[in-house]
């Protein structure tokens, strides 16, 4: 049946064509941004997972740069201590002159103090955005290296340590800093005070005082050698009361927390009762022996301590020079080593956090990006529907025209 109030013919091509119009608009949307999901509308899930890949990729462009300013940090170190030990073999070549017959050791004991004088000003000058590695004042600094999600989504960061090392060559003092506990079963404390010995078998517990006889000073250090890890911990302004250190279980409790950092299984150390001021007990609750090695430093002390007193003005002091010196040079590369290795695994983890945010830069493209091959072919085809729709819908609205002649 006809009809001039209904047209069917016209409705379904005017749906038709509205159809092409929706979908042409929405390929038009995916080739003027290049994203088949642009929005949490297109697709939510999709576009939540990419948010999230999204900040993970910012994310680590800020460890990337953390990685690069940790990078130039421990090459001013690295150099610096590989100067120094130029410096030092070149030092070493003046002290064995200077112990031989017939030498102006006057002279050479002149070019051996301007080569100390060399050596302080590099490392005065070893220092990247305020930071000194090599000059005694920093123990450890930590360098952001990558963030970790886990199964939850739950992020953390991670951090490659950087060990300081104290290549200056300020004098070394020793100050009466230890003693024996209330539980004294086989440590022993150096005469000055300055260094302990404790072995301890399974099952034996050992105390071991710090003291407040030496005055403390903020950035004297305590180190605490286990096998082959080693704590320290450096006093700081809080610890000290006027002028010294009254409160020595802060010290005490600070040598404690860096002790129990090291993890060493069986080892446990703890702050005696507070009528034992700055009392450490150490018991063995493994089944191996163990021995552990305490010294200090105070805040004005070196690495190259020794360079000091060092002289070659005579032939007695020539000889202590020459003594001396290879302890000195292999404390330096020892230190220019340890930046090396520091050095080498920045280097490699800033290649993996780099290849790893084009990884996930590729993957949410894969995601997200509008494939423009199909997007072109698809256009093509959709203007083409578009056309032959709006041909249907003129000849359907044209229709009822024809019932015209059966009235004539």
């Amino acid at each position: 049946m006809s009809s001039i109030l209904t047209n069917n013919g016209a409705m379904v091509a005017l749906q038709t064509l509205k159809t092409i119009n929706m979908d042409m608009e929405d390929l038009q949307s995916k080739i003027s941004t290049g994203k088949k999901v642009a929005d949490a509308s297109d697709n939510s899930a999709v576009w939540a997972i990419a948010k999230t890949m999204d900040s993970d990729v910012s994310g680590f462009k800020a460890v990337s740069e953390s990685l690069s300013l940790g990078s130039s940090t421990v090459a001013v170190a690295q150099n610096a201590a590989e100067s120094i030990t130029d410096l030092l073999i070149e030092m070493k070549e003046k002290i064995v002159a200077a112990n031989g017959d017939n030498v102006d050791r006057g002279l050479l004991d002149d070019d051996v103090q301007a080569l100390k004088d060399q050596i302080d000003a590099v490392v005065g000058a070893a220092q990247f955005n305020g930071l000194n590695l090599v000059d005694g004042t920093v123990t450890s600094t930590d360098v952001l290296s990558s963030l970790d999600r886990d199964a939850s989504g739950a992020v953390a960061s991670s951090s490659i340590t950087v060990g300081g090392q104290n290549l200056s060559t300020g004098a070394y003092t020793a100050a009466t800093v230890f003693a024996t506990g209330t539980d004294n079963n086989g440590a022993l404390v150096s005469a000055t005070g300055d260094t302990f010995v404790v072995g301890l078998n399974a099952g034996d517990t050992e105390d071991i005082a710090i003291t407040n006889a030496g005055n403390w000073a903020v950035g004297d250090t305590i180190t605490v050698q286990i096998g082959d890890q080693e704590a320290s911990y450096t006093v700081s302004a809080g610890d000290i009361v006027n002028g010294n250190a009254n409160d020595i279980e802060y010290i005490a409790n600070g040598l404690k927390e860096a002790i129990d950092e090291l993890g060493i299984a069986g080892l446990d150390v703890e702050y005696d009762d507070p009528t034992q001021s700055g009392e450490l007990q150490i018991t063995n609750n493994g089944t191996d022996a163990i021995s552990i090695n305490g010294s200090y430093q105070n805040a004005g002390a070196g690495g190259l301590a020794d360079l000091d007193t060092l002289s070659v003005a005579n032939a007695v002091d020539a000889g202590n020079a020459l003594d001396a010196i290879d302890g000195l040079i292999a404390i330096a590369s020892d230190a220019a080593a340890a930046f090396g290795s520091a050095q080498g695994r920045i280097e490699s983890q800033s290649d993996f956090v780099s290849k790893l945010s084009d990884s996930l830069t590729s993957g949410i493209g894969s995601l997200v990006d509008a494939d423009m091959e199909k997007a072109s072919a698809r256009l093509k085809a959709l203007q083409t529907q578009q056309q032959l729709g709006a041909q249907a819908l003129s000849i359907a609205n044209s229709a009822p025209q024809s019932l015209l002649s059966l009235f004539r």
